[in-house]
């Protein structure tokens, strides 16, 4: 393997524009590089060269350089910008350039060898660009940003789509997923689902969160010990295995490090979200090894609904939308089942009098209703607190052999108020505080308890850890042997106090009688009286009803091991003909338990046992380089053909093959074109396939905006097939003199029998979407015995938590919203990238910018399903997103400006929601010399112009689509870094 020596500890800058032939190869060329720090003078050397130069950040912090001005070739270029640095270069690789220490140098440090750098999108070590496109966000990048942590920054990518996976969609309703119970972000790419995207650590798999544990948590790594992020945006089963459909995101950890590093960021928006990030890295070299260890601590206050007016109270009217406000009321309303609309309406509407509470008829207003939204004081961002370590260590044995391992762990405890209890019930005269406007012995109340009770409590922690140990074995003749043991676990406990107790209601609100089971005596205690506006009730009686709550506990776990060897065939006219071939076997288990106490005398624990699956791999690659530097000629300077497939054997699933092929062609120095074509797998998550069906209860609209009463199905489903892909990819990477360089790549992927829940991506129109039918029963249990032993046996089981709450006449729909192999997803589009450097105002202005355009969003719900354009729609990824800007560094100044563009939308009855543009500025000053010497001050401010979200009349009753924007309107952090 090629190594290099560099300075221990430091972290690799990739200062990437083009590789075409070898620094010494290239012909003379005009440089321009004014005096200033040396790394910006690297910086401007590496794209007026058109080169790649690799260098430790350390080993270049603080020194200065001359500069230089006229035509020099590229080596001799590189060497007067060196001149009285204490620095040297060398190429290991044609095309890859590495800085190190002079022989002799005095440093104070220990200098040792480097690992080989990780390559994501190739099991090969040799250099070179790859046939898929792979975006790469160093940690210079990273910092530049301005988020707080990698999962903001991979929130934000044009690729990414945020409307499932991420803390803000779980907590506004809006993800259509639904399995992330503990506020954890993953990664959407293509908007294919937090599934379909495979999340690595150094190459390594990462074990599953949620209580699906389908999806990886990529908020749990400690982001001060991150080196770079590589965002593979191609299917990759062939080399990674199961997951890979829409792409793959490799986050690599520094390598090594030496000295210290501390990390301060605070940042704050409008009404809270105050948010604090502290991290120290430590760590050091010796002539064999090294060692680091990184600790982060975040914490993070909530914001409430109540803190942006377009979410404060469900009526949306304002602001050019509808009320979303329900019958559920504080005060509640009389209401009866009305089989002409479906659904419970309202008679009349509850008046409490002076005394708090209504006493006789003249208290009730008829055809009125007391509207109350569901989620009204919930909160939009939850509180947190995370700690993260991450640790490696990095032995050599003799001159061939180095032994790694590596370990993190994260824990974070959240809370945030979630939607208050509502609920459905009868009174009679059995309640001393019952009063009728029309004599009749009984009545049916719709009420939400926030007056009584205020909103439910979440709350909950997520671990996460990994463990690795490699070795890393020089067998000569440019041949390598990488070998590791990797185990990885996710926990999750969440909890929601504060719930009503329907059986204890029931007794306090004197349905039943009293209840031997319970100490509570509704004579003695104290009865419920529901006739008031929520201050017409005692503390007793309100803590014996709001017992409930509902518990659960979920365990992930990943284990394997891989063995793969690399190297060279023989020799081709090219180049030499790469080869790698491995072996894995891993290890997939999941186990959940759940404790839910609202309808019972005592909770009720269900454990779904331990499930597991095995997985057996045997993988390969071959890269041929038909065409390079030794038999180049015009219009051919280079040509490479590569090939990967993967044999995957399921204990669950059976077999699967994944084949890989690409195509590099280089028609000039300046211009590469790709191609890449491959097919893709995933097995459905344990919890899909063996989770035990279940049934709650909602209410959806009609046609005629009636809202039915609805038992819900959903659970898991052993009848599903595995998801297969196939994706096609084409483009170029265009990169003349001077560093300009624009890349661009079309994409193709064709999704088929996709597991996905249809009903629950559209519950909204579940009654009037045609494609949806198969999954919906009508029933009338008023008028039909047949439907209503059909509603009965659902409401009857033990564990339906509403048993009680609705009477079973009340249903008109059963839906099925299990898991199901659904009919086929196509997503075709465009990615832009560019940057174009210049020397102005005497530094260095870099005009940057990225999109990606989505051509087509096709859906077939079933497999018999007319086609669905869903490009553009709520729901699904927008046509275009970009983000465009400048940065200007001059010294130790740096400031940057970025124009963040989301396109404008439909809803999903056709009413366009606008575009949104924002604005992100950053200054940052990194003295290079003096007692502030290693010191870095950047002061970002996100939206700068404060741009509220667009305006979306969203049936949560919250009135911004939280998967294309952000609710918290300007946001201002200042972030320290002292490296010592």
């Amino acid at each position: 393997m090629s190594r290099s020596s560099l300075l221990s500890g430091s972290a690799l800058v990739a200062c990437v524009l083009a590789v075409s032939t070898t620094a010494c190869a290239q012909e003379v060329r005009e440089f321009n590089i004014p005096a200033g720090s040396l790394r910006d003078g690297l910086t401007l050397f590496a794209t007026q060269a058109d080169q790649q130069i690799l260098f430790a950040g350390e080993l270049v912090a603080g020194r200065r350089t001359e500069g230089l001005r006229g035509r020099f070739t590229p080596s001799a270029a590189l060497n007067r910008l060196l001149t009285g640095s204490g620095l040297t270069w060398s190429e290991t690789r044609p095309g890859v350039i590495f800085l190190r220490r002079v022989a002799g140098e005095p440093s104070g440090e220990a200098v040792t060898q480097l690992d080989e750098v990780v390559v994501t999108g190739t099991l090969l070590k040799s250099s070179g660009d790859l046939a898929s496109p792979v975006v790469i966000l160093d940690r210079d990048a990273l910092d530049r940003l301005g988020r707080g942590t990698v999962a903001e920054a991979l929130t934000d990518l044009p690729q990414n789509y945020a409307g499932a996976g991420t803390p803000i969609v779980q907590l506004a309703s809006a993800d259509r997923g639904g399995s992330n119970a503990v506020v954890a972000t993953g990664v959407n790419l293509r908007g294919l689902g937090p599934a379909s995207t495979l999340v690595l650590v150094n190459g390594r798999r990462l074990a599953g969160t949620g209580f699906r544990g389908e999806f990886a948590d990529v908020s749990a790594l400690p982001s001060a010990a991150v080196e770079r992020v590589d965002v593979l945006l191609d299917g990759a089963s062939a080399l990674y295995g199961a997951d890979a459909v829409a792409g793959v995101v490799n986050v690599i950890m520094r390598r090594q490090f030496d000295g210290h590093e501390t990390r301060l960021r605070a940042s704050a928006a409008e009404g809270g979200a105050e948010d604090l990030i502290v991290s120290h890295l430590a760590g050091r070299s010796w002539t064999t090894g090294s060692a680091y260890l990184s600790y982060e601590y975040q914490t993070t206050n909530a914001l409430s609904s109540f803190d942006r007016p377009y979410t404060a109270d469900g009526d949306l009217r304002p602001f050019g939308g509808t009320d979303r406000r329900n019958l559920f009321g504080s005060p509640g309303n009389i209401v009866a089942f009305n089989p002409a609309v479906g659904g419970f309406v309202s008679q009349y509407a509850i008046r409490p009098n002076a005394s708090g509470s209504a006493q006789s008829p003249a208290d009730f207003e008829a055809g009125a209703t007391n509207l109350t939204s569901v989620s009204l004081g919930a909160d939009l961002i939850p509180s947190l607190e995370r700690h993260s370590v991450y640790g490696r260590i990095r032995q050599g044995l003799g001159e061939r052999i180095d032994l790694t391992a590596d370990v993190r762990y994260s824990r974070r405890a959240y809370e945030f108020a979630s939607p208050a209890s509502i609920g459905l019930f009868t009174v009679t005269a059995a309640n001393p505080f019952f009063v009728s406007p029309t004599g009749a012995p009984a009545h049916t109340i719709a009420y939400a308890f926030q007056g009584d009770l205020g909103q439910t409590r979440t709350a909950g922690t997520s671990e996460s850890f990994g463990l690795t140990a490699g070795i890393d074995w020089d067998l000569g003749a440019g041949w390598s042997l990488d070998g590791y043991l990797a185990t990885a676990g996710e926990g999750g406990e969440s909890g929601i106090t504060g719930r009503v107790n329907t059986r204890f209601l029931n007794e306090a609100l004197g349905a039943t009688p009293d209840d031997p089971a319970t100490p509570y005596r509704a004579a003695a205690d104290g009865f419920f009286n529901p006739f008031g506006a929520g201050d017409a009730n005692g503390r007793a009686v309100l803590d014996f009803i709001s017992q409930g709550f509902s518990e659960a506990r979920d365990r992930s776990r990943a284990r394997s091991a891989n063995l793969l060897v690399a190297g060279p065939l023989w020799m081709l006219p090219g180049g030499d003909l790469q080869l790698a071939v491995g072996a894995q076997a891993r290890r997939e288990t999941f186990e959940t338990r759940t404790t839910a106490f609202g309808s019972t005398a005592a909770p009720v624990t269900t454990v779904t046992p331990e499930q597991g699956r095995s997985i057996r791999a045997v993988f390969a690659e071959v890269r041929a380089p038909l065409v390079g530097p030794d038999n180049a000629r015009p219009g051919l300077r280079r040509l490479e053909i590569s090939a990967a497939a993967r044999f995957e054997d399921y204990s669950d699933f059976g077999t699967t093959t994944n084949p890989k092929l690409g195509l590099v062609w280089s028609p000039l120095d300046s211009l590469s074109l790709r191609t890449s074509w491959g097919t893709s797998f995933r097995a459905a998550s344990l919890p899909q396939v063996y989770d035990a069906a279940q049934t709650t209860v909602t209410f959806v609209p009609r046609a005629d905006g009636a809202r039915v009463l609805s038992l819900f199905r959903f659970g898991g489903n052993r009848d599903l097939n595995p998801e297969t892909a196939e994706t096609v990819t084409a483009g170029f990477d265009y990169r003349p003199a001077r560093g300009a360089s624009l890349s661009a790549n079309w994409f193709d992927t064709r999704f088929s029998d996709r597991i996905a829940q249809p009903v629950t991506e559209n519950l909204a129109g579940v009654l009037t979407d045609p494609s949806l039918a198969p999954f919906v029963v009508l029933v009338n249990p008023g008028s039909s015995a047949s439907d209503l032993a059909l509603v009965e046996s659902f409401t009857n089981q033990p564990d339906f938590a509403f048993a009680g709450v609705f009477p079973s006449t009340a249903f008109g729909a059963i839906i099925d919203g299990r898991w199901v192999n659904t009919g086929a997803v196509r997503v075709r589009g465009i990615d832009l990238s560019g940057r174009y450097p210049l020397e102005a105002a005497g530094g260095l202005i870099a005009l940057e910018g990225s999109a990606s355009y989505i051509l087509d969003y096709e859906s077939r719900t079933t497999p018999a399903a007319e086609p669905r354009a869903l490009a553009g729609v709520v729901g699904f990824p927008v046509r275009l997103r970009s983000r465009v800007g400048a940065s200007w560094t001059r010294g130790d100044l740096g400031v940057g400006l970025h124009w963040n563009h989301v396109a404008a939308y439909e809803d999903r009855a056709g009413a366009e929601i606008d575009a949104w543009n924002t604005v992100d500025a950053q200054a940052n000053w990194s003295p290079a010399a003096g007692p502030l010497e290693g010191l870095r001050l950047a002061l970002t401010v996100l939206n700068l112009f404060d741009e509220d979200p667009p305006f979306y009349d969203a049936p949560t009753g919250f009135g911004f689509d939280a998967g294309q924007a952000s609710m918290l309107g300007r946001t201002v952090s200042l972030q320290l870094t002292r490296r010592w």
